[in-house]
């Protein structure tokens, strides 16, 4: 940081220059692209939506391809060029960026917006991840559903050009930070595919004649009868958590439930999908609708193996509907679910408990530290990108 404020008093005495994104170069505004349009080889292309979802300020590769003459029809993305989205469903990310640092040229499309500049590629993108730049961007923001930022409007935000000596610095820092956290993200995704391993692995009973199997309408008592469905606008606002098929979905002030309970999801493309957990446990007062299952145990071990075992395996045979999946009472009865002793339950639980806490608790273990580290870059990407402008 010193070296830092040392550059910036030697060779900005007066403060740093603001100028509009217009005026940093040339901004290019892509063409349409369809997801439809990519292939397994051709002309590297990024798709807006993936400027969210695959990439940080930086690229060096592309995750898809599409053909010599389709990227002829597109806006070209040399080396040191940004690709800003324009849209977005969310007033907070649109007009993300993301640095093109490859060797060669790609191609981007419709809802981005191509920055040919003379800057520091990574100090213009991690500032644009700034709340500095996002209270600017907001200004310009249009729509309700989705909102869009127009290449003409975002010519307009003015943002801080210090000398390329400082903006080099500053990137350094940042750097730093970022490499941290891709290690970080790299070592929770070899836990998840080490707890993937071992969750297999401690749920294979194919061939054990010593297991005994059952279906979950013998194991567990179903509490379906007991569920009630409440409309949004009946609800009445409390803290207690009120339950659908994929999770909590509302707080209300009564409660149906009070205790320990396993809930499996009745419907939703979830079913199929599996993008979150089919099968999850709730404690306490709580309220649950009637898109998802309510199952009693009588033990945490025997809850939560089950819990664990409906989320590993297969469920399509007992989902019924393609537009609308669903897995109702009748088939939920009829899963067929290994019966371990329940010292071996336990046992096993304790396992697979302990790799869950690493993997997936925010209170502790790999996110709650890849939490803090991002809330620690942030406040020091805020600090660092903070300048007194030039009179």
């Amino acid at each position: 940081m010193n070296r830092i404020d040392d550059l910036i008093a030697k060779l900005c005495p007066k403060g740093v220059e603001f100028k509009e994104l217009g005026e940093l170069g040339e901004l290019v505004r892509g063409n349409g692209m369809p997801k439809s349009d990519f292939g397994d080889s051709g002309v590297g292309c990024i798709h807006y939506g993936q400027v969210y979802t695959h990439y940080g300020v930086w690229a060096k590769e592309t995750i898809s391809y599409i053909s010599e003459e389709k990227a002829q029809k597109l806006a070209k993305v040399d080396p040191s060029d940004l690709i800003i989205t324009n849209t977005s469903e969310n007033v907070d990310d649109v007009c993300k960026a993301v640095a093109w640092l490859g060797d060669a040229p790609i191609v981007t499309g419709g809802h981005a917006t191509v920055l040919k500049h003379d800057q520091d590629p990574k100090y213009l993108s991690y500032y644009l991840c700034t709340s500095y730049f996002s209270a600017e961007k907001k200004k310009y923001a249009l729509g309700a559903k989705v909102v869009d930022v127009s290449a003409k409007n975002l010519a307009k935000i003015k943002i801080p050009v210090p000398p390329l000596e400082v903006q080099r610095e500053i990137v350094k820092v940042l750097d730093t930070f970022t490499e941290l956290e891709a290690e970080l993200e790299a070592e929770l995704e070899a836990r998840r595919r080490q707890y993937q391993y071992y969750r297999d692995a401690l749920l294979s009973f194919a061939g054990k004649d010593e297991i005994r199997w059952a279906t979950l309408g013998k194991i567990a008592t179903n509490l379906d009868s007991q569920r009630r469905p409440v409309t949004k606008s009946a609800r009445e606002p409390g803290d207690i958590p009120y339950y659908g098929a994929s999770g909590i979905v509302d707080y209300v002030s009564d409660y149906i439930f009070d205790g320990d309970y396993l809930l499996v999801s009745e419907d939703g493309a979830n079913l199929l999908a599996r993008s979150t957990p089919i099968a999850f446990s709730i404690s306490g007062k709580t309220w649950v609708n009637n898109h998802a299952h309510v199952l009693q145990f009588n033990s945490y071990a025997e809850r939560r193996f089950t819990e664990i075992y409906l989320n590993s395996i297969d469920l399509t045979p007992f989902i019924s509907g393609a537009a609308q999946p669903k897995l109702n009472q009748a088939n939920l009865n009829k899963i067929p679910v290994p019966v371990p002793s329940i010292e071996e339950q336990a046992r096993i639980v304790a396992i697979l408990d302990t790799f869950d806490a690493l993997v997936n608790d925010l209170t502790s273990g790999l996110p709650a530290e890849i939490a803090a580290r991002r809330t620690q870059y942030a406040h020091y990407r805020d600090r660092l990108l903070t300048f007194r402008e030039a009179a």
